[in-house]
C-alpha cells in the first residue's frame, strides 16, 4: 500500500491550494479516503473524508465551506481543494486510507499559510 501526497507549499492568507494523493497497492474503490492534518504541538485531526462510492463527505467544522474533498477512481487519486486559507490551516497534511480508523498514511505534505 502506498499513498503519496503532493501539492503543498507556501500560500498567502485568502489563497488556495489543491493537494493530491496518488495511491497504489490496493483496490481504491473499496475504501473510504480521508485527509488529516497536524500542526506543531497539536494532535493530528481529521479534516475531510469521502466514501468509497455514494454518500456525503465529512468535514471538520473548521474547514466547512472552504475545503472540498474529491476522488478520481480511474486515477486512484484523492484530492483536497483548499480555499480561503487562514494561518491556522498551517500544518502537515496527510492522506489516509479509511476514515476515523485509518490504517495507512502517506508521508505528508507541508502547507504554510503566511504573508
Amino acid at each position: 500500500v502506498q499513498l503519496v501526497e503532493s501539492g503543498g507549499g507556501l500560500v498567502q492568507p485568502g489563497g488556495s491550494l489543491r493537494l493530491s494523493c496518488a495511491t497504489s497497492g490496493f483496490t481504491f474503490t473499496n475504501y473510504r479516503m480521508s485527509w488529516y492534518r497536524q500542526a506543531p504541538g497539536k494532535e493530528r485531526e481529521l479534516v475531510a473524508a469521502i466514501p468509497s462510492d455514494y454518500g456525503p463527505e465529512d468535514y471538520a467544522d473548521s474547514v466547512k465551506g472552504r475545503f472540498t474533498i474529491s476522488r478520481d477512481n480511474a486515477k486512484n487519486t484523492v484530492y483536497l481543494q483548499m480555499s480561503s486559507l487562514k494561518p491556522e490551516d498551517t500544518a502537515v497534511y496527510y492522506c489516509a486510507r479509511g476514515g476515523r480508523r485509518a490504517d495507512y498514511w502517506g508521508q505528508g505534505t507541508q502547507v504554510t499559510v503566511s504573508s
